[in-house]
Formats: C-alpha cells, sequence, structure tokens
C-alpha cells in the first residue's frame, strides 16, 4: 500500500493537490499551521484508498508532498 506523507508545516494551502487527486482523498484540515493557512492532508479513513500515482506531489509548488510506494 502506498505512504504519503504531507508536510503541513510548510503547505500554504493552494489546494493544488486536492484537484489533482484522482480518487479524492485529499482534503484541507480543521486546523491552522504555523504560517495560518489550513494545510491539505489525506483524511485518515481513506488513507487505504491511495492509489500511489503521485499526482498531488507532482502539482505541490512547495514540496510538502511524498509518496512512497
Amino acid at each position: 500500500m502506498p505512504r504519503v506523507n504531507f508536510r503541513e508545516d510548510r503547505c500554504k494551502g493552494c489546494g493544488h493537490c486536492v484537484t489533482v487527486c484522482p480518487v479524492h482523498i485529499i482534503s484541507f484540515a480543521d486546523r491552522l499551521n504555523d504560517k495560518g493557512y489550513k494545510p491539505a492532508t489525506i483524511r485518515p479513513e481513506l488513507m487505504e484508498q491511495c492509489i500511489g500515482c503521485t499526482s498531488c506531489a507532482r502539482m505541490c509548488p512547495d514540496l510538502c508532498i511524498s509518496v512512497y510506494k
């Protein structure tokens, strides 16, 4: 199963990863990070649905996402 790591402390909340996820498991967190943005994250209950396509990591302008297969 793929594993996705979000560096929420670096996320600006641009939403590019949210829009490109083909299985729609990425959303914005309910809390703010240290920079005052709502970071993107994978909903824990949907983590097992990740297909490891790396679309989210490739679209992130701040290199906040790493995908491990």
